[in-house]
């Protein structure tokens, strides 16, 4: 009878301490979590809201207690690499590319992070940004977003670029085709958070790009075509140079001096003084018979670059 009471008694004092230790899990962790969730319900509304500074500082902060939190460390690379892009000088950009690297590295090793095509894709293209160096990483994510199915019309864009940098340019040619499609860019966001915005194409830049990629593969009617369309949409002075140079040597290299100077001179006449453009209109002269005015232009080209090699050259400097 007393060793029955005795078992009772502990079986009550069993249950009892049972109670208080579930009562006090859901004093201390309910809490908890709802804490966590309303810090990252903030955290997409700092990205949404386009606070990438402050949803980077307080994704780091979060961090330090849950290094391994796929969520947080998505947000750390995403804020990261929308900090990267905004820098003007070249090292704060690439520290914040290598944040971004190491955070995104780190969410892929989840469960999560092998199958969302957003953290492939933009780690693909911070490794574009990390340099030359690093396109065979780009190449390799990039692919691997684009395998994931996930839609963002500049994956393309950037798998020819990337492409073009290892020399692979039939490679670099498809992907810029299928880059010239227009579409729409889904910018990387939590969830649904995700923000859609068209994406004019095709862009003077990418424009630029096919032509050097199919120069590269000595198709120059190609590239003389896609040179011309972007001389045709270009607001920016320093692509039209780049793209009125090489027209120019395509031209002049047909045998078409007065279309390559044509060129040189629209350079001259849009962007001011240019030692490229005096230096290939010398190139032109003198090719004609004409060394004087070709020697007059090779001075001009020094006196606005005396470091310029090909002028130097041609002076016997």
């Amino acid at each position: 009878m007393y060793l029955h009471r005795k078992q009772t008694v502990y079986t009550v004092f069993g249950v009892v301490f049972v109670i208080i230790i579930i009562g006090l899990l859901l004093v201390f962790l309910i809490p908890w979590k709802d804490k966590v969730g309303n810090e990252k319900n903030e955290l997409v509304q700092l990205w949404e809201a386009g606070s990438y500074d402050e949803a980077f500082r307080v994704s780091g902060e979060m961090l330090q207690e849950k290094p391994l939190d796929y969520f947080l460390l998505t947000l750390h690379g995403f804020s990261s690499y929308q900090l990267a892009i905004a820098q003007i000088n070249n090292f704060d950009t690439l520290t914040y590319i290598d944040t971004c690297i190491w955070s995104l590295r780190k969410a892929l090793l989840s469960k999560e992070g092998a199958v969302d095509g957003r953290v492939q894709y933009v780690l693909g293209k911070a490794y574009y940004y990390k340099g030359f160096g690093f396109a065979d990483l780009a190449v390799k994510f990039l692919e691997e977003a684009r395998r994931a199915s996930y839609t963002a019309q500049d994956i393309s864009e950037y798998l020819g670029l990337s492409y073009a940098a290892l020399q692979d340019y039939r490679n670099s040619v498809a992907s810029f085709t299928l880059a010239l499609d227009p579409g729409d860019e889904v910018e990387p966001g939590e969830g649904e958070s995700g923000v859609t915005r068209h994406i004019p194409y095709p862009s003077d830049l990418l424009l630029l790009s096919i032509a050097r990629s199919y120069l590269a593969l000595e198709d120059v009617d190609t590239a003389h075509a896609y040179l011309q369309r972007c001389v045709d949409i270009s607001k920016d002075s320093r692509t039209m140079v780049v793209a009125r140079l090489l027209l120019g040597s395509i031209l002049g290299t047909n045998g078409d001096v007065k279309g390559a100077e044509a060129q040189y001179m629209a350079i001259l006449a849009e962007g001011g003084e240019n030692a490229d453009a005096h230096y290939q209109l010398g190139e032109l002269y003198a090719g004609g018979g004409d060394p004087i005015r070709a020697r007059a232009e090779w001075r001009k080209a020094y006196s606005i670059d005396p470091s310029h090699k090909p002028t130097r050259v041609r002076l016997n400097m």
